[in-house]
């Protein structure tokens, strides 16, 4: 998988001297600045602690099946063109390089709902959709909408209630890619598009965990 991250850090600087410290136990294999810069920090073959505890489908050890990328990006201003091209072009040259589909592009927040949100709602998914690089849901009819179909099509497409990960937070990561400007009560287009994603981009279940 591909996991993208934002730093949540004031300068890129700050946050390539967090990653290239040990003490800090955390890493990723990329990091891209405002200005599209590249820095690779970890092998694309090694294990970088980008992920830390959560899930996505049945792949409890994220760290162990993804590249991360961070993002130099507080999470409250845009992402500057310059980053997101060079971002693209990163993409393109991991997924072709790791056979990665579109749909194991992940937010860190998908696979840890209830404690991140980055890359966040500024983050614009769909123009990697457009390219190839991610995925998007269609609105279609749709089906049952209600909070259960609703649970049902998330882990179909890869978010698990796992424990201390509630309903509420598994429709907040969900936004936070899909929909980033809706908040309230769970809606027909929220059933709707899930219910496409699960359609169409069922999560490998029979994949190995490590």
């Amino acid at each position: 998988m591909i996991v993208v991250h934002y730093t949540a850090m004031a300068t890129t600087e700050a946050a390539l001297e967090r990653l290239c410290d040990a003490q800090a136990e955390v890493s990723a294999h990329y990091l891209i600045c405002g200005h599209g810069r590249v820095w690779q920090l970890v092998e694309e073959g090694a294990r970088a602690w980008h992920a830390g505890a959560g899930q996505w489908g049945d792949v409890t050890d994220v760290n162990s099946r993804s590249i991360g990328i961070e993002l130099a990006n507080t999470g409250a201003h845009p992402f500057s063109e310059p980053q997101m091209a060079a971002l693209e072009g990163v993409m393109a040259g991991i997924m072709a390089r790791w056979d990665i589909a579109p749909a194991r592009v992940i937010a860190h927040s998908d696979m840890a709902p209830a404690r991140k949100d980055d890359p966040g709602p500024r983050f614009d998914w769909r123009r990697l959709a457009r390219q190839g690089l991610s995925i998007w849901p269609e609105l279609g009819a749709g089906g049952e909408a209600t909070p259960a179909q609703f649970a049902r099509d998330a882990g179909r497409f890869g978010y698990i209630r796992a424990e201390g990960v509630s309903d509420a937070d598994i429709l907040r990561a969900f936004r936070l890619r899909f929909r980033p400007h809706v908040t309230g009560p769970l809606e027909p287009e929220d059933c709707a598009m899930m219910a496409d994603l699960a359609a169409r981009f069922a999560v490998d279940r029979t994949a190995p965990s490590a």
